[in-house]
């Protein structure tokens, strides 16, 4: 039994060291290299969202492209 409690410390520990590293990474990765956004409405038909309104598309927004200013004609590019 006490051994079972500390295999499971164990792993508990190791689940929480991993969640410390991930978080920080993915939050970091999500604000400064790509971002996922749903487009809803009927703004941008019919490239995207050809369904009508009921449908949404969801979209990988890529931020480093922005920031080595490599935007050509045809892209899509979002503002908040």
């Amino acid at each position: 039994m006490a051994q079972a409690q500390g295999l499971g410390k164990r792993y508990m520990k190791a689940f929480f060291k991993g969640f410390f590293v991930a978080v920080p990474v993915t939050v970091t990765f999500l604000d400064r290299v790509v971002c996922v956004a749903r487009v809803e409405g009927v703004s941008m038909q019919p490239s995207l969202n050809p369904g009508g309104r009921q449908a949404s598309d969801i979209v990988l927004l890529n931020h480093w492209s922005i920031r080595n200013y490599d935007v050509q004609r045809g892209d899509i590019v979002s503002l908040v």
